[in-house]
């Protein structure tokens, strides 16, 4: 395959800036989520209230700069709708499961939706360049190298491990299904109405726990409004990214989000890195560093068909 011409390289070097971007932000909220935690916060209430403080300021920058981006066909609205409700799903399952793991190690597990993304779009026939096939080997093994139980020296808790397992096959199948309605709508309405689908499933599973809220003070507040505002920064990044780029090329763009959640947690929860862990962050840097190349020499676009067309 021949190199993108010269009108694509700047499209496509956007796309990278805003897969890094969305990389920096992601990687905030397991720390944000944890400083939230220790004000007493819950997961649920933490998950609804994030997802809630996203939809309001994503609403109020739309109704102020972009109104056009509210106007999308019924049919997409109802898809983004639903996408949002499965990312909401996997957002209850990764706050319960962060709950449970130290933020380092529930950011490595989270990562592995860039495997679903990889394996749903190539069943789905979008080509994987063999220099994409190798950042994403090397990738994993990094995350595995972070995450692996010879690397670590406190204890594993399975049951917030599997949680955040089960979250990222559905933030994977969520970017898969947010790339297809890409094929249709703009990222910034996709990203819009994703994020109201997830603060209504969110909010929805919070008033069904029927549990009081608990109180909420000044710092968990601050806690809570940044991770709201990252939650809504990152998504316009990732899915303008992928509007670019692809799911797969965002995905493991995305996997640097990790390396950003070990250094956060080490200077600010006071969490270590044994040599092991060191290793893997530098695979994972090093898989990401090759995304120019890999996306400039030949990675296949975002694929032109949509599987939604049928439904």
């Amino acid at each position: 395959m021949s190199p993108p011409s010269g009108s694509q390289e700047p499209r496509r070097n956007l796309g990278i800036y805003s897969g890094l971007l969305s990389s920096f932000l992601l990687g905030w909220a397991p720390i944000l989520g944890k400083l939230a935690y220790r004000q007493g916060i819950t997961p649920l209430t933490l998950a609804a209230l994030r997802t809630l403080v996203a939809a309001v300021f994503l609403m109020i920058v739309y109704f102020i700069f972009w109104r056009r981006f509210f106007l999308i066909p019924w049919r997409m609205l109802v898809y983004c709708l639903i996408i949002g409700a499965i990312n909401g799903v996997g957002s209850l399952f990764y706050y319960s499961g962060l709950g449970r793991l130290d933020a380092s190690r529930a950011s490595l597990l989270s990562s592995l939706y860039a495997v679903w993304v990889a394996i749903f779009l190539a069943a789905s026939g979008q080509a994987l360049t063999r220099l994409t096939v190798f950042r994403l080997a090397a990738s994993l093994v990094g995350a595995v190298l972070v995450q692996s139980p010879w690397a670590v020296t406190n204890p594993s808790d399975h049951l917030g491990a599997m949680l955040m397992i089960a979250s990222a096959a559905l933030n994977g199948w969520y970017m898969v299904m947010g790339q297809w309605v890409l094929a249709d709508v703009p990222s910034r309405s996709a990203t819009l109405y994703i994020i109201t689908g997830m603060a209504i499933t969110v909010s929805v599973a919070r008033l069904w726990g029927n549990a009081p809220l608990e109180p909420v003070n000044a710092a968990g507040w601050q806690a809570i409004l940044a991770l709201g505002l990252t939650t809504a920064l990152s998504r316009l990044a990732t899915f303008f990214s992928m509007e670019r780029l692809g799911g797969v090329q965002t995905a493991i763009l995305n996997l640097m989000e990790m390396v950003v959640s070990l250094v956060l947690a080490l200077v600010l929860l006071g969490e270590t890195l044994s040599l092991m862990q060191w290793a893997g962050a530098v695979l994972l840097v090093g898989g990401t560093s090759l995304a120019r190349r890999d996306v400039l020499g030949g990675a296949a676009p975002p694929p032109s068909f949509n599987p939604m067309d049928d439904v």
